[in-house]
């Protein structure tokens, strides 16, 4: 395993998921339900969500070299793009609408709806899509898998236990503008080795 590239995995990840409407509807359910029942069920929906991530971009290495190296820099300047244009407004609105549509009631049913609110938000989304992203471009999907797991773990904790302390803290808007130039370069520098 490669603890370089899982810590610049991890960090990238991260960072991607705070402005996230994922992340926003953790901090919506936490305000409902227990946040210990949040976190089990988000990190679980945010595992299978991972290790389906990881699946497909390693079914992306069987295409040849600079055919899979331009959809890698594709998939990264379309995560720059939606980072750096899609408004957070609407980010948010988005993850509260789906946080708040669920009912609670039991730990199970907590845990349950954590889980299918995050497993289904989770489709397709900006992460999902970056973690099948680096598991082409790297070659490494276990330490993709490992890095970009706990990073989406680490979330759901801060979701649940403090995502409100923390929006007044930081701003979501300069996390979202970071991670998209972050991708932006990625993107480019991909296209540029072509």
């Amino acid at each position: 395993m490669n603890i370089g590239a899982m810590a610049g995995i991890f960090a990238l990840m991260f960072l991607l998921e705070l402005p996230d409407k994922t992340m926003i509807a953790t901090v919506v359910m936490s305000t409902r339900a227990r946040p210990s029942s949040i976190v089990m069920g988000a990190s679980a929906g945010f595992v299978v969500q991972m290790a389906i991530a990881v699946t497909a971009g390693a079914l992306l290495t069987l295409f040849p070299m600079h055919v899979k190296d331009v959809i890698v820099a594709l998939l990264f300047l379309g995560g720059a793009g939606y980072l750096l244009f899609v408004p957070e407004e609407k980010v948010t609105a988005q993850g509260e609408i789906e946080a708040r549509s669920e009912h609670f009631a039991s730990r199970p049913r907590e845990i349950a709806t954590a889980f299918s609110v995050i497993f289904l938000a989770e489709f397709g989304d900006l992460t999902q899509i970056q973690a099948a992203n680096f598991s082409a471009k790297t070659h490494q999907p276990l330490e993709v898998f490992v890095a970009g797991s706990l990073a989406m773990i680490c979330v759901s904790f801060i979701g649940a236990y403090g995502g409100r302390m923390l929006q007044r803290v930081v701003a979501l808007r300069k996390i979202r503008f970071a991670g998209g130039l972050v991708f932006a370069a990625l993107g480019v520098y991909t296209l540029v080795r072509l």
